[in-house]
């Protein structure tokens, strides 16, 4: 079974940077089945790895594995599109039915 893992980069406890988490743990949740690990930085206390990432706006989620590395920019609200781009597996069609 492969192992994902992904680094969510956001500023601070902001509502954009909660939404971020929530989303994208609901879509690993819902599409990997505990397969995945996830790093949250705050790039405000953690400038340094922010930078180390390239990051330039938050929230900013880098899929780290399986290679290769994809990157998606935005709070992650569009469940169906977020998955694509971050090429998780598995039917996207179901996301319509766990989205708020």
């Amino acid at each position: 079974m492969t192992t994902y893992s992904f680094t969510l980069y956001v500023a601070g406890r902001t509502p954009r940077s909660e939404e971020a988490v929530s989303n994208l743990r609901r879509l690993c949740d819902g599409l990997l089945h505990g397969a995945y690990e996830l790093q949250i930085v705050d790039a405000v206390e953690r400038p340094e790895l922010a930078e180390e990432g390239r990051v330039l706006a938050t929230p900013t989620v880098i899929r780290l594995a399986p290679p290769p590395k994809r990157r998606v920019i935005g709070d992650l609200s569009d469940h169906r599109r977020a998955a694509a781009a971050l090429g998780l597996p598995g039917p996207h069609e179901f996301l319509t039915e766990v989205q708020p």
